[in-house]
Order: C-alpha cells, then structure tokens, then sequence
C-alpha cells in the first residue's frame, strides 16, 4: 500500500513534500532587506514594501502547497493504476473544479484546471 508523503515546513514557510525538491523563486523574487533607514522612506512606500514582501511570502507557501498537492495526486494515481482503474478520474476532476469555481467564481475554474494539469502524469 502506498502512503502520503511527509511534509516538511513551518507556518512560515510552505510545507514540501519531502524527497521533492523546493521551486526556486524566480529572478528578481529573493526577499532583500531594506537598507534605507525607516525615516527616510516615505509611509507609503514602507506600505507597498512590506505587503509585496507579504505577498512573496505568501506565493512561496501557495508553491509548497502546488508541490505537495501534486505529490499527493501521484499517490493516488499510482495506486489506482496499480488496482486496474485509469490513472485520470475524469469525475473527481469536475468535483475539483467545481469547487473552486464555487470558491473563487470563473477564475477559480481555470485555477483548478492548472492545478490538475500540473498534478498529472507524475507516476
């Protein structure tokens, strides 16, 4: 019987799958401590630095969690190949999509649908 795979991470930082290894944020992304002294910058400034910062932090758990995700997917796939069934399960997709257009509206619906893409074929 095929387990889930552990996690790793803290409420800091996105949980991984372990044996998966972590997407690296793209160019230009890495958080870089500000230099300027706190008087300096103006309120709104300091505002827009600090909830990009918010943001980057919080992308980089969304990336866990897709990561995670599509590790617990290649559980399932696999073990449903290995009973005889088909890899997809074309209804628990709808289920899945249906969820998140119910969630997030239209857009949740295409969300979900890069979500699956990225969740299939790893077996």
């Amino acid at each position: 019987m095929t387990s889930l795979p552990e996690t790793t991470g803290t409420p800091d930082t996105a949980p991984v799958a372990t044996g998966t290894a972590p997407v690296a944020a793209p160019q230009g992304w890495a958080r870089k401590p500000s230099t300027a002294p706190t008087g300096s910058i103006p309120e709104h400034e300091r505002m827009i630095t600090d909830a990009r910062e918010r943001i980057d932090t919080i992308d980089d758990r969304i990336i866990g969690l897709i990561q995670e995700r599509s590790a617990v997917s290649a559980v399932v796939q696999k073990a449903r190949v290995e009973a005889g069934g088909r890899r997809v399960n074309l209804s628990r997709e709808m289920e899945v999509l249906s969820h998140y257009r119910d969630a997030l509206g239209k857009q949740g619906t295409t969300l979900a649908m890069t979500l699956l893409e990225l969740s299939r074929g790893r077996v």
